[in-house]
């Protein structure tokens, strides 16, 4: 008898908001989605950590919404996948804080020592260069204080280190920077204003240093111009050649409930 092997076919993605009312196939794949009825005039549409949700005006029928969906599907289920990959990278880099753990700070790999003879938190390196972070805690603390610790010991290494690269590019681009205050927005890495106000999110203290100054450069960018004009990014590439390869970059980097919109 000769047994020939039956390829596997790989079963479509199925994705499954949690508060679906609704579903449709797009591209292949099934999509159940949250329909949210709003005062508006369009229809749009957004993919987040939960999958698809649509909000549309009330006087739209359902018919229309499938026929926008449909006509947006490549961008949604692209977008739907993306999410997705970013919720199991999140899950995989999950980061169990105690004494042992390893955090990225400035990019590097740093590990934890908890050891409550410490008189207050240091940054070291061990016999193999390896960054070791030493915290004043029992090596029995509870998870959620060591976060804490090390969250309070992040925002104090990031205000020296904002400080150092707004100087350092502001004068380049020729803007003068009036404030400095740390952001611990889940969405944005940082943002400006027109007077002078920066506000940059502590969480790239995590991040290398060129991702650091790409945000600062991009912020300091808009005191020039406050949009995202072809004049703006000329300014960016002006000080930062080749910048779109950190922003390639930094769109990977996780930031908590990220949503992509459209």
């Amino acid at each position: 008898m000769e047994i020939i092997a039956k390829p596997v076919l790989q079963a479509p993605a199925v994705f499954r908001h949690p508060r679906a009312t609704r579903e449709i196939v797009l591209a292949g794949q099934l999509v159940a989605f949250e329909v949210k009825r709003r005062k508006r005039r369009t229809i749009g549409f957004s993919v987040g950590r939960e999958g698809l949700a649509v909000s549309a005006p009330k006087w739209v029928p359902l018919q229309e919404i499938d026929q926008a969906l449909r006509g947006k599907s490549g961008w949604i289920v692209k977008k739907l996948h993306e999410a997705r990959e970013r919720h199991r990278q999140q899950e995989l880099q999950r980061i169990d804080w105690q004494d042992g753990a390893v955090f990225p700070f400035m990019g590097e790999p740093v590990r934890l020592v908890l050891d409550g003879r410490q008189a207050h938190s240091t940054l070291e390196r061990n016999a193999e260069g390896a960054g070791v972070l030493r915290l004043n805690l029992p090596a029995d603390a509870a998870s959620v204080r060591v976060q804490a610790v090390v969250q309070a010991w992040l925002m104090q290494q990031a205000l020296p280190v904002f400080t150092a690269r707004l100087d350092f590019f502001a004068p380049q681009l020729g803007v003068q920077w009036r404030k400095l205050s740390l952001s611990s927005a889940a969405t944005r890495w940082g943002s400006a204003s027109s007077s002078g106000a920066i506000r940059l999110n502590w969480r790239l203290m995590h991040l290398s240093p060129a991702l650091i100054d790409y945000v600062v450069v991009h912020e300091l960018s808009h005191l020039r111009f406050m949009d995202h004009s072809p004049r703006f990014w000329a300014t960016v590439e002006g000080v930062l050649p080749g910048h779109a390869a950190l922003r390639r970059q930094l769109k990977n980097e996780l930031l908590p409930q990220r949503q992509l919109q459209k």
